[in-house]
């Protein structure tokens, strides 16, 4: 599978564009692969999106983006790497993706977020990649849905934009919209 370089920010790019580029991306069907072989990877992805293996960080991206896309979310709640030939247990220690940029157009009903994640993917908050807030003892921790149970936590910058997009926005309760969906940011939503 052919694999082209994610923009290096989204900064010059509408959001159509963004959609379009987060429509294109086609990733390998892990959840139609159930191998025998199992074990462990001896990777792990720290709390901000770094990819370790054998302790040591994966200094290259695309090897981080290739692993990504091979990435799967299982019903016990746990992450595996898996192919056809194998599945191996990677530990995650928050979320395995971090959102780091934000692009917002438009206001109220007709604003469209778009984030770009640690690994280049791109996604458009909105039905199907839904934001949340959980609050925990440290604080808040927002979350936008990615795929197959995955989600990104989203850096404190980008939640930061979030946040004053939010307040500009003013609702009660507080929230946002996104590509029709309706958002409550207020926490725990």
């Amino acid at each position: 599978m052919p694999e082209t370089s994610p923009p290096a920010d989204i900064t010059g790019l509408s959001l159509a564009e963004i959609a379009t580029l987060a429509a294109e991306r086609r990733l390998p069907p892990v959840e139609s692969w159930h191998p025998a072989r199992c074990g462990d990877s001896e990777m792990r992805i720290a709390r901000d999106g770094t990819w370790f293996h054998q302790g040591e960080p994966i200094r290259r991206p695309a090897m981080v983006r290739l692993f990504s896309t091979i990435l799967r979310r299982e019903a016990d709640g746990g992450y595996v790497l898996v192919t056809p030939a194998e599945k191996l247990d990677i530990t995650v220690e928050d979320a395995p993706f971090v959102a780091v940029e934000l692009r917002a157009e438009g206001n109220g009903r007709d604003r469209r977020l778009a984030f770009r994640l640690n690994t280049g993917d791109l996604i458009v908050a909105g039905p199907q990649h839904r934001l949340r807030i959980e609050t925990r003892d440290d604080g808040p921790h927002p979350y936008l849905h990615v795929r197959g149970g995955m989600e990104a936590l989203l850096s404190r910058a980008v939640y930061y934009e979030l946040a004053d997009l939010m307040l500009e926005e003013g609702a009660t309760p507080p929230g946002l919209w996104s590509d029709g969906a309706w958002f409550p940011l207020g926490g725990d939503a």
